[in-house]
């Protein structure tokens, strides 16, 4: 990570005997695309507002380049804030809307803001916009010009209180796309507020999972993925089957599982990333993890057998639920659909290949 911007230390925040906020520490780096991600009622929302100056903390300290911001207003810190509604105003034209921030800035004549203006819708892509009536745009266009009247005070963060949830499913994954490249372009630091895991997973350098007040992991989108560091944070973060498993202790090879479905397994203590239990516990493997094989297909991984008890097609990808031997609940496997490659009924018998290497060891739950 690169110096830190924002610092966060041991927040707190109360509504009265609600405990909003409890003990968040946390560092965001300058020039980093940084996402707070959880369920509705988390308190990411709160956070992001404790940044930016609307919400007073308990206790605790929010520093921004490295000055304390109590007592500190919000138009006085150096962060412009993109709401979740954009608050574009209808009756003015796309280029007053960007250019409102700059209304009162005496160092610059008309024409030095007229510049900034364009110079800020080129930046979003709405270069040659700035006539247009505000209220006649798309929801991507507002979402862009929200943006670019952001961007053209020249902020050292930016926050985003999910910018991107009133747009349709096409729309949005390119905009996901668009603000990526937007943050690399201009350089600050975006804090990026949203629910959707896919979202925060493509988008982020790094993602702070939030429940229930407090940070559960902050980590890269691949470890997130890769080694959750407890089952809610698997469960939370795309698709996770967990099977549950007894385990003995540590020996020099790795930590010895008997795996309900799958068999014994040898799991590195790096795959336990919340530390190697004994007795009871949970193992979860992500769908894309497993493979069916098909007809006479080989191979050198493990392999349970098991039945097809119903299937999701997508048209790229088929999704299996399936019931292996010895287990209650059947899992979920997903496959790429290829050229030659069948797609399975429901009651077909199969194989299922595993690789002990993509096993995550929990806690029993």
């Amino acid at each position: 990570m690169t110096r830190p911007i924002i610092t966060l230390r041991d927040v707190q925040k109360y509504y009265g005997d609600y405990h909003a906020l409890r003990g968040i520490t946390a560092e965001i780096g300058e020039g980093e695309f940084f996402s707070l991600l959880g369920p509705s009622g988390c308190g990411k929302t709160t956070l992001l507002r404790t940044i930016a100056g609307f919400e007073d903390i308990t206790s605790g300290a929010v520093l921004l380049d490295g000055q304390p911001m109590e007592g500190v207003p919000a138009n006085r810190r150096p962060t412009n804030m993109v709401f979740q509604s954009y608050a574009i105003f209808p009756h003015l034209s796309v280029a007053e809307n960007v250019g409102f921030g700059l209304r009162r800035r005496t160092d610059l004549d008309r024409r030095a803001k007229q510049t900034l203006v364009e110079e800020a819708l080129t930046m979003v892509g709405l270069g040659g916009y700035g006539a247009r009536a505000a209220h006649a745009l798309s929801g991507g266009q507002r979402q862009r010009v929200a943006l670019a009247r952001a961007l053209i005070l020249k902020p050292k963060v930016l926050l985003l209180d999910e910018p991107l949830s009133a747009l349709d499913k096409k729309l949005r994954e390119q905009m996901q796309f668009e603000l990526r490249r937007l943050q690399r372009q201009v350089g600050i630091t975006f804090v990026l507020v949203t629910h959707d895991q896919e979202e925060a997973l493509i988008m982020s350098d790094r993602v702070a999972v939030m429940f229930e007040g407090q940070i559960a992991q902050l980590d890269s989108p691949q470890n997130l993925y890769r080694r959750p560091l407890n089952r809610q944070v698997a469960d939370f973060i795309g698709v996770m089957n967990f099977l549950p498993a007894t385990v003995s202790v540590e020996d020099g090879q790795g930590i010895n599982a008997d795996v309900a479905g799958l068999g014994r397994a040898v799991i590195d203590p790096e795959q336990a990333p919340g530390g190697a239990t004994s007795g009871a516990a949970c193992v979860g493997i992500r769908p894309e993890m497993m493979s069916i094989l098909y007809e006479n297909e080989q191979t050198d991984r493990r392999i349970a057998e098991g039945v097809v008890e119903e299937r999701a097609y997508y048209g790229d990808m088929t999704y299996y639920d399936v019931r292996l031997d010895g287990i209650e609940k059947p899992v979920t496997i997903s496959m790429k659909n290829i050229v030659g490659r069948p797609v399975l009924d429901r009651g077909t018998a199969t194989r299922v290949s595993w690789d002990a290497r993509s096993l995550v060891l929990f806690n029993a739950a």
